[in-house]
């Protein structure tokens, strides 16, 4: 048995002390982040002991949990500097970890502060473990650089496979790296959604009055960064073959992005209600008839749950995110990442007023299944086993360098 007690739920366990670094922790609000912020919560509230480090910015978009040390970073290029990209472990940022002693490093995004971190692990016989939240390799194909994906997936699958464990928020997506060869030991951590606040009783039809929608209208709603890699074209392309058949049927974009005056230009009639949060999100979901999520950079689909918990009926790519989530036929549909496939069941929920309710009726009964305390509870569970391994494989290979020392003596 270690120092750190491997029973599940053992109350001498001893208290973890956690390294977390990501790319974006507070500047922009995304799925992965409010997943990581909700972690931080979790972490602290049961005693345990907590470090991030991320880039950062005059202006977050919200309070995060938890203590943030600031990593020196630049604006990425072509994104009008809404993502950073930290410089990696430096100076007193380095002094602050080793002064900190974590006992387990969780590396969030694999960029070059997560490089470094994933080479101090190494070097100080720290566990590392990460967490996987987008196919960053597929970006290229949406900015011309479709060249440049089978270097970013080699570059992964040479990143991951140095940690511990690999933790996906899908079952398909477990099996996707696992086929990628991408993590040697690759792990469910999937999420959670708050029931309470995103339930079908937001539904104001007030508000979707100001918003210009008629009460026999059927909204479309996109809920996400309005980046290209969350398939806007697609949704434009999508929805304007859609209104031909259907001239009822009303887009509601909420998020923002760089892309959002591109998507305006090109969804003239949408209502774009911009960034939203909490009890503003909520409505918005629930005030909504149909969800619409054309991405397949998903890795879960936070904004899916989210709107199976308002209790809206979905559309998904057949893709790693949608597929976990939305069941074809039962809680939406599923179709091809294409205009074509989308299109066929866009019209098809518009126009089939029973299906999108019995449909929203069983999306809401999957939803409450997905409890936060539940998955983080798995989640550190997960953690104190990464621990666990590492320290065997550390004592065994202690013993066989001792052995062969003995041996040649």
């Amino acid at each position: 048995m270690s120092d750190i007690q491997r029973e599940k739920g053992g109350p001498d366990r001893k208290k973890l002390r956690i390294a977390l670094f990501s790319g974006n922790y507070n500047y922009v609000m995304d799925g992965p982040v409010r997943a990581l912020n909700t972690l931080v919560a979790y972490l602290e509230k049961n005693g345990h002991e907590v470090l991030v480090f991320a880039p950062t910015t005059d202006q977050p978009a919200f309070d995060h949990s938890g203590t943030l040390i600031s990593v020196p970073s630049i604006a990425l290029p072509g994104r009008r500097s809404e993502y950073r990209l930290g410089l990696g472990l430096r100076g007193n940022l380095k002094q602050k970890l080793q002064d900190f002693a974590p006992t387990l490093i969780h590396i969030a995004a694999p960029d070059y502060t997560g490089y470094s971190a994933l080479k101090y692990a190494k070097r100080g016989k720290v566990p590392a473990v990460a967490s996987f939240h987008t196919r960053f390799d597929t970006y290229p194909r949406y900015y011309h650089m479709g060249w440049a994906e089978k270097y970013l997936t080699k570059y992964m699958r040479h990143f991951y496979q140095q940690c511990e464990h690999v933790y996906a928020p899908s079952h398909s997506m477990v099996e996707e790296l696992r086929r990628d060869g991408i993590g040697e030991d690759v792990r469910l951590w999937t999420r959670g959604v708050d029931s309470i606040m995103f339930n079908p009783d937001k539904r104001d039809l007030e508000w979707r009055r100001a918003c210009g929608f008629e009460d026999d209208d059927v909204v479309v709603a996109f809920v996400g960064r309005v980046v290209l890699e969350k398939g806007i074209d697609i949704f434009a392309e999508t929805f304007l073959r859609l209104k031909k058949d259907a001239p009822n049927a009303k887009a509601l974009i909420v998020g923002d992005g760089p892309e959002r005056e591109r998507f305006q230009k090109q969804l003239e009639d949408a209502y774009f209600a911009g960034y939203q949060q909490n009890e503003g999100l909520a409505r918005a979901y629930a005030s909504a008839d149909i969800f619409f999520n054309p991405s397949i950079t998903e890795t879960f689909g936070n904004v899916t749950l989210e709107a199976m918990a308002c209790g809206l009926p979905s559309l998904g790519a057949k893709a790693a995110g949608s597929r976990s989530l939305i069941e074809d036929g039962v809680t939406g549909y599923l179709a091809e990442p294409n205009t074509d496939g989308f299109a066929v069941r866009l019209l098809a929920l518009v126009q089939e007023e029973d299906a999108r309710k019995s449909f929203g009726v069983t999306a809401r009964a999957r939803a409450e299944a997905f409890s936060w305390d539940r998955v983080l509870a798995e989640l550190v569970d997960h953690y104190y086993e990464a621990i666990d391994g590492f320290q065997a494989a550390n004592t065994h290979n202690a013993g066989s360098v001792g052995g062969a020392k003995q041996d040649a003596a």
